[in-house]
């Protein structure tokens, strides 16, 4: 029987390579605060992307999906997020060309912040720390107090994706 999902299930779920924060106070008022933040992604665009995926499932569509699979806070900037975008482009208009369907584009920008890894351990020469779990989680600094789980960066990713959201949405409905 399949079970029914609502937003608490998944914690009755077995979850790997997760982060453990050592202040669940803390943690807890992230994720209170997170939960009172606008969504990222809105019905409209869910219910219009489902449409045009719909058409990839009919042959009448291309679906071009392009974006780094691990982004760091560091490289976030206009420029890059605008050249992601116009190499996107480019390569939809040539799959369009190539193909003689519309290009469905699905970029995967803002959302890669974090990172399972095979190991929870991270060792150099004889020194040994939590692993690196991306942005999102902790820092690539290699000390002991860089690699402790904050989850105020969780709020720094938010920030991040939203803002880099806006500048994708202006670039695609504002005519670059």
């Amino acid at each position: 029987m399949k079970e029914n999902w609502t937003p608490q299930s998944w914690q009755n779920k077995k979850a790997l390579h997760q982060p453990i924060y050592e202040d669940s106070v803390k943690l807890k008022k992230v994720c209170n605060k997170m939960k009172r933040l606008p969504p990222l992604v809105f019905a409209g665009e869910v219910r219009e992307l489902k449409c045009e995926l719909s058409k990839c499932v009919d042959g009448k569509g291309f679906l071009l999906q392009a974006g780094d699979c691990a982004e760091s806070f560091a490289e976030f900037h206009p420029n890059y997020i605008r050249d992601t975008f116009r190499v996107i482009m480019q390569m939809a208009v040539i799959l369009s060309f190539a193909s003689g369907v519309p290009v469905i584009k699905l970029g995967r920008l803002a959302g890669q912040f974090a990172k399972p890894r095979s190991s929870p351990f991270e060792k150099k020469g004889e020194i040994e720390l939590p692993s690196y779990l991306g942005d999102m989680i902790n820092s690539i600094d290699f000390n002991k107090s860089a690699r402790i789980p904050d989850p105020e960066r969780m709020i720094s990713a938010y920030n991040q994706a939203a803002s880099t959201q806006n500048l994708l949405r202006a670039f695609a409905y504002g005519g670059y």
